[in-house]
């Protein structure tokens, strides 16, 4: 039985995390949950799976769960260190790091320092930290197990090849609920239209990020991390049907793919048992299933996240961590409906060209690099909406 600890569960992975563990109760048993505000949530996990940790982002929280749960010998925690405590328990076997954004990173990178397997579904962990983390896991001897659909297919195909033998991967994308839009209506688009993925149901977020495609953006830093991949070897195509989920290139000119229908429980079960597989889909696959799939390039034209991505990671050092922060304070002020859809990317861009790369090579310096670049969005969304 392996003991697992999620960060993150009342989102969507964290969700399906549980949704996976509850049908195979002679395999996992979930020793610690962290989340953040969804309280009412969470109090159902806990009445369900009974960890032994729980943490809150408010200590208020956290006082009023102990409480509630006097009798059911739980250690509540809360905050940073919180989330921490919950990946570093010494029985703790495998950490699901879910949490949205750069919250993820010191407990990930604590988990790691801690020997722990990542089951990892926060892409931004990687594309602020992704060379220190990949070293920490490589000397602690751990494996990083992606859950991204993307990344997963990439490791289930690569897992047994010869390196050497790779020409490239190609990281598909379903192109967003914007796919169709001519880019001319970008600034009149709704959030409403922005959130109505037409392939997954994702935080809101995530589907802003994929609706601008930096979402795959990040996943091409991902996969340079994960994969030991030069950005040059990362290719991206758009296909809408979302059954693709990724493919491998060889020297000799073979593509081998990873299909399977638009499910993260597929990607994160394989996370969870790897590496063994587990019986979570009864259903027989049939030609009606894959009747029609597709392939288009991605227009920079139209979505130049991509284009920055790949700057970001050329450029290294702690340009990737500028990217990812710039990005979350413009999506976080586009949900607020401070800034116009197409002004999410002038905001990123605007701030990668403030900043003067420093080697990221420590932790301290990423975060500082973080801060730096969120207060500086800030500074370009005020001084947009003051003209």
């Amino acid at each position: 039985m392996k003991n697992i600890s999620i960060l993150g569960s009342t989102g969507s992975i964290g969700r399906q995390t549980l949704e996976v563990i509850s049908r195979f109760p002679r395999e996992f048993r979930v020793l610690g949950l962290a989340a953040g505000r969804n309280v009412s949530l969470l109090k159902e996990q806990i009445r369900i799976f009974k960890p032994k940790l729980v943490s809150v982002k408010d200590k208020h929280k956290a006082v009023q769960l102990s409480k509630e749960f006097a009798n059911d010998s739980i250690e509540f925690h809360y905050a940073d260190s919180g989330a921490e405590t919950i990946a570093t328990h010494p029985k703790v076997d495998l950490v699901v790091s879910a949490m949205v954004g750069s919250s993820g990173l010191k407990p990930t990178l604590a988990a790691i320092e801690s020997s722990k397997n990542i089951a990892l579904a926060n892409k931004e962990v990687l594309v602020m930290a992704g060379g220190l983390l990949t070293r920490k896991a490589r000397s602690k001897g751990i494996k990083i197990l992606p859950v991204d659909s993307e990344h997963s297919a990439i490791f289930q195909v690569l897992d047994r090849t010869n390196k050497e033998h790779v020409k490239r991967i190609i990281l598909t994308a379903s192109g967003g609920p914007l796919r169709k839009t001519p880019k001319k209506y970008f600034k009149d688009v709704t959030l409403e239209k922005v959130l109505d993925h037409p392939t997954w149901r994702m935080g809101k977020k995530i589907t802003i990020d994929s609706a601008t495609l930096m979402n795959k953006g990040f996943e091409v830093i991902e996969a340079k991390w994960l994969f030991e991949m030069e950005p040059s070897k990362i290719s991206v195509w758009i296909h809408p049907q979302s059954i693709v989920h990724s493919m491998v290139e060889y020297i000799d000119g073979s593509i081998i793919a990873q299909l399977s229908e638009p499910d993260m429980k597929i990607p994160i079960s394989y996370a969870l048992a790897y590496p063994d597989r587990m019986h979570i889909n009864g259903k027989v696959v049939s030609p009606t299933n894959f009747k029609k799939l597709t392939f288009e390039d991605v227009r920079s034209d139209k979505f130049p996240a991509l284009q920055l991505a790949y700057e970001a990671i050329e450029e290294g050092g702690t340009m990737p961590a500028v990217l990812n922060a710039a990005n979350e304070v413009a999506v976080e002020s586009f949900l607020n409906n401070e800034l116009k859809f197409p002004d999410i990317l002038t905001i990123v861009r605007r701030v990668m060209s403030l900043h003067t790369t420093l080697p990221g090579d420590d932790i301290d310096q990423i975060l500082e690099t973080d801060s730096w670049a969120r207060m500086t969005a800030l500074s370009q969304i005020r001084r947009k909406g003051a003209k």
